[in-house]
C-alpha cells in the first residue's frame, strides 16, 4: 500500500542531487580552470627567467667581445688591434635602452620603457654610468636562426616575440685578479688588483598582452602589462 505522504518525493531527491552534483561539477570547472591558469603563469615565468639568462650571457658576451677584440661578421675575424677594456659612458645612466633588430614600426612592438632598469631598486640613479645598454627581441632573434627551419619551427618563434631580453652593463674599477698559465711557476700564483670587474643587470620581459595567432600569422600587442625577471652577475677581466 502506498503512503500519500511519499507522493513526489523521488522527483525532489532527484532535483536535490541534480543541484548538488551541479554545484560539485561548477566547483571544479573553477578548481580546474584556476589550475589551467596557475600553470600558463608558472610557464611564462620559468620563460621569462630563462630570458633573462639569456640577458645576462649577453650581457657577458660583450664585454668578453671587446677584450679579444671586436668581431667583424661580414668576414667573420677578430679585430685583435682593438682589444680593449670599455669604459662607462660619460653621462648618467637614464634607464634608456638602445633597441637592437627591432623597433617602434614592427607588429609585435611592446614598449617595455625603462622597467629592466626600474626593477633594480638598490641602483644609485643619481650617478650609475655604464658601458652599454640594449634592448632585444627574444623571438625575434630566435626566428632568424630558423630561416631554413620548417615553418612550424617559424611559428614557434613568433611566439616567442612576446619576450624582450636587456641588459646593461657598469664598470666598475680595479679588482682583485688570479691568474695561472704556463709562464707561471706550478706552485705560484699572481695576485693583486691586476683585473677590471664589470657588473651587468639583465632582465627578461614578457609582455603579458601579447598574442600570436597561427593561422593568420598575425600579432596582436593589448596593454601595458609584463613580467619581469631581473637578475646580474659580476665578471674581472685581466687588465
Amino acid at each position: 500500500m502506498r503512503n500519500k505522504n511519499e507522493q513526489g518525493f523521488a522527483l525532489v531527491l532527484s532535483l536535490v542531487l541534480m543541484l548538488a552534483m551541479s554545484l560539485m561539477g561548477g566547483a571544479l570547472i573553477v578548481i580546474s580552470a584556476g589550475d589551467h591558469k596557475s600553470n600558463n603563469n608558472s610557464d611564462e615565468y620559468q620563460q621569462t627567467f630563462y630570458v633573462a639568462e639569456t640577458a645576462l650571457l649577453e650581457g657577458e658576451k660583450y664585454v668578453l667581445n671587446q677584450f679579444l677584440g671586436p668581431w667583424n661578421i661580414s668576414n667573420h675575424t677578430r679585430n685583435t688591434s682593438a682589444r680593449n677594456l670599455p669604459a662607462n659612458q660619460t653621462t648618467v645612466f637614464d634607464g634608456t635602452l638602445t633597441k637592437r633588430g627591432y623597433g617602434n614600426s614592427d607588429s609585435f612592438y611592446y614598449n617595455t620603457n625603462k622597467n629592466c632598469y626600474n626593477s633594480f631598486r638598490d641602483l644609485d640613479k643619481s650617478a650609475i654610468k655604464v658601458v652599454v645598454g640594449e634592448s632585444w627581441n627574444f623571438g625575434d632573434v630566435i626566428r632568424d636562426s630558423f630561416q631554413s627551419a620548417s615553418a612550424q619551427e617559424k611559428q614557434e618563434a613568433e611566439v616567442l616575440k612576446g619576450y624582450y631580453y636587456e641588459f646593461f652593463i657598469t664598470r666598475i674599477g680595479a679588482a682583485p685578479f688570479r691568474g695561472y698559465g704556463s709562464s707561471i711557476k706550478k706552485s705560484a700564483s699572481d695576485t693583486g688588483n691586476d683585473g677590471m670587474a664589470y657588473r651587468i643587470y639583465g632582465c627578461g620581459i614578457k609582455a603579458l598582452g601579447h598574442s600570436f595567432n597561427k593561422s593568420t600569422n598575425q600579432h596582436n600587442v593589448s596593454g601595458s602589462d609584463s613580467m619581469i625577471v631581473s637578475l646580474e652577475s659580476t665578471i674581472v677581466l685581466p687588465k
